[in-house]
């Protein structure tokens, strides 16, 4: 056995070089170690180790002290491996191999599947199907059994005294482990060992408060797709046709009172794949002294259910604006890059009509390509109008199948889905529609991935229903399996307020539906009376993990409150409601345009809310603590970012587009590094807006 040092390692890793810091792929294999031979201090500078193979050796478990947070394929087959909770510390591993060890049982299987969150790949099989049903849908079903136990026989001491706790959760843990019985006998020893870890982590989550967790970077985005659709929730009515010749604005009291229609539009849409063209507009950005225009086209509003008006404060906006003028321009960091016309009908450019809603960045990847590209390629679908779509990152398989042996490797994936109930899963850089599965019977109208499992897609729909579904990975073939999975989680915005559902399965039900366990409610709300509803929430957006930001339709804030303060609150018996407990109040505009874009860059602490006349609303709160939060006066924004008012090149020379001036905002996109800004109009516009590294903090 030769002995473990800096050397030996620099010449077994790969790349070749002079740093363990460096060496991504590590061959130990066949040299017969054991766990005393692996120098835990000197193996954990491997901090950017991806591969390590360890087969052939005489491990009869992982040194539990070493930490690897890249590690991502670990082979260590043809060992003595027993304990496999030796494995817990790699919380990043994807791919695990552990053929040819006598001693791992069925119920070592399952225990690897739970301890790994992100385990896809074992001994060559993709197990995501398996395991997610091992962590969340068996493990919901033994934490249902185990919170019935504690009801029944246990309550806290009063006083908390540390004794009197220890003595507790070892009653507490013996009487879960002997009265919860669930699954098949074969995997009895797995059972009892998850219910003994899920009983301490409740008894844990009743003694002791959760931790916030930190806001973390996510990768750096390559590419951003649009789609442009006419969803039911804002339609342009017959009579409020938009026009390239400019109309006078309409009083609040000239608005229609009857609500926009309901069905989207049919589209005569064929079948295709195709290079994008876009037309590149030249930005002309308004002089300082020139006023905002009073000439805006005519377009269409949703009336809420009471009829509510708007008085009109435009006058308030414009001195807001004036009062900041001088520090807007110190702060002014966005530059206009590009105005994109990029989904026009019959590809015509006088096509200012065509309303876009979804945009997303593609997330990196390992063997993603890079570029800059702004339009790469437009997918079309036969009597389709796509509502939304999601980027997310799943393995696929090389070779000849899904249980291939061979290594996974990341690709990014697109989900599209609309007006026909059906998602549609799309390969971009191989230029494949490998796939497509239905959703639900009504038009969909949002699609989001989970952002740490990039497998787990929820989908929410007009037949007001939300499910998350599992898509699990690809192989070289794209043959791949969805699977309909239970929510775990669920904090869902709209018309009627803000829901709150049950995350935990009925003790005597299989049913997969959530009863709504609250209501949650804002101030703005006391404000309420015949002719103004504030209930629709047409806004919601993470800024943390606990920090939630909102914002309520006629409203003209954006709300910042706590998740876990709020949802902490016992609910109105009646009523189910609690009170949102709202940590800060932002400045925005007064509209009477529902769905207006609102988003946060979580990684910089920055939100972004379009209004309708073509400005972005952006507050850079990054310095600003969750303990420092306080309500008051509403938060002016760090600034306010006017309509470019872009020109085009024509045969005639340079036109503006006056017809098109300050549209309004359906959804804004940021990267993660904050580099771009990309906004989408209802007038068949896209706006890349530009920042620059140093941004100041208000």
């Amino acid at each position: 056995m030769e002995k473990i040092t800096e050397k030996l390692l620099l010449e077994k890793g790969s790349p070749k070089a002079t740093k363990l810091e460096q060496i991504k792929t590590l061959n130990l294999s066949k040299l017969t170690l054991k766990l005393e031979d692996l120098p835990v201090p000197l193996l954990s500078r491997l901090s950017s180790l991806e591969r390590w193979d360890l087969s052939g050796n005489r491990l009869e478990e992982f040194p539990r002290r070493l930490e690897l947070p890249a590690l991502k394929h670990l082979d260590l087959s043809d060992n003595q491996m027993e304990d496999v909770t030796s494995l817990e510390a790699l919380s990043g591993l994807e791919e695990l191999k552990l053929e040819d060890n006598l001693y791992i049982t069925v119920s070592d299987n399952h225990k690897l599947m739970v301890l790994l969150p992100k385990l896809r790949m074992y001994n060559g099989k993709d197990v995501t199907s398996s395991a997610n049903h091992l962590r969340f849908v068996y493990s919901a079903n033994l934490r249902t059994r185990i919170i019935a136990v504690w009801e029944k026989h246990f309550r806290l001491p009063d006083p908390v005294t540390a004794e009197k706790l220890s003595a507790l959760r070892k009653d507490f843990v013996i009487a879960a482990c002997q009265q919860v019985r669930f699954g098949p006998s074969s995997v009895s020893d797995f059972t009892k060992w998850r219910v003994e870890v899920m009983a301490k982590e409740y008894l844990i989550s009743l003694t002791e408060p959760k931790k916030e967790p930190e806001i973390q970077d996510s990768p750096e985005p390559k590419e951003t797709q649009v789609v442009p659709v006419t969803p039911s929730k804002r339609k342009q009515l017959p009579s409020e046709r938009i026009s390239l010749t400019p109309r006078k604005k309409l009083r609040n009291s000239d608005l229609p009172d009857s609500p926009a229609e309901s069905s989207p539009r049919k589209s005569n849409r064929k079948v295709q794949m195709l290079t994008g063209s876009s037309i590149s507009v030249r930005m002309s950005p308004r002089k300082k002294n020139q006023p905002p225009p009073n000439l805006t086209p005519i377009r269409g509003a949703t009336t809420p259910r009471r009829g509510a008006k708007v008085q009109p404060i435009r006058e308030k906006e414009v001195e807001v604006i004036k009062q900041k003028k001088k520090k807007e321009e110190e702060l002014q960091k966005e530059d206009p890059l590009h105005v994109l016309q990029c989904h026009s009908k019959q590809d015509s450019r006088e096509d200012f009509s065509t309303q876009l809603w979804a945009c997303a960045f593609q997330p990196q990847t390992e063997t993603g390509s890079g570029g800059h590209r702004m339009v790469m390629k437009k997918y079309k679908v036969s009597g389709e109008e796509f509502f939304s779509l999601a980027w997310s990152t799943v393995l696929m398989t090389r070779g000849g199948g899904r249980s291939s042996s061979s290594s996974a490797q990341p690709c990014s994936v697109l989900a599209a889905g609309g007006k026909r109930g059906l998602v549609k899963l799309i390969h971009p850089r191989n230029n494949v529609a490998f796939g497509e599965f239905r959703a639900s019977r009504k038009s969909l109208s949002v699609l989001r991935f989970n952002h740490r499992q990039g497998n787990f897609l929820f989908t929410g729909s007009y037949d007001n229903k939300i499910v998350m579904w599992d898509i699990g990975g690809v192989d070289s073939q794209y043959n791949y399996k969805v699977i309909q999975l239970l929510v775990l989680e669920l904090l869902t915005a709209c018309e009627d307020g803000l829901h709150f559902y049950k995350t935990q399965l009925e003790t005597k039900s299989s049913n997969k539906s959530r009863s709504k366990e609250m209501e949650i409610t804002f101030p703005v709300y006391k404000k309420e009376d015949k002719d103004h509803d504030y209930h629709t929430v047409d806004g919601l957006s993470f800024l943390t993990d606990d920090i939630v930001a909102s914002k309520n339709f006629l409203h003209s804030s954006i709300y910042l409150w706590s998740l876990s303060r709020t949802t902490a609150q016992r609910p109105d018996k009646k009523s189910l409601s609690v009170s949102a407990v709202v940590l800060m109040e932002l400045q925005w505009t007064s509209t009477e345009v529902p769905y207006l874009a609102l988003n946060t860059c979580p990684g910089r602490g920055y939100i972004v809310c379009g209004d309708d006349r073509g400005r972005l609303w952006t507050y850079h709160i990054t310095d600003l603590q969750k303990n420092n939060f306080q309500s008051g006066k509403p938060i002016q924004p760090t600034q306010v970012l006017d309509w470019p008012s872009p020109m085009r090149k024509g045969l005639g020379g340079v036109e503006a587009l006056g017809g098109v001036e300050g549209p309004s905002i359906n959804s804004v996109a940021m990267d993660p590094e904050l580099q771009y800004l990309v906004a989408l109009s209802d007038k068949n516009m896209v706006i890349v807006w530009k920042r620059e590294e140093d941004v100041r903090k208000c």
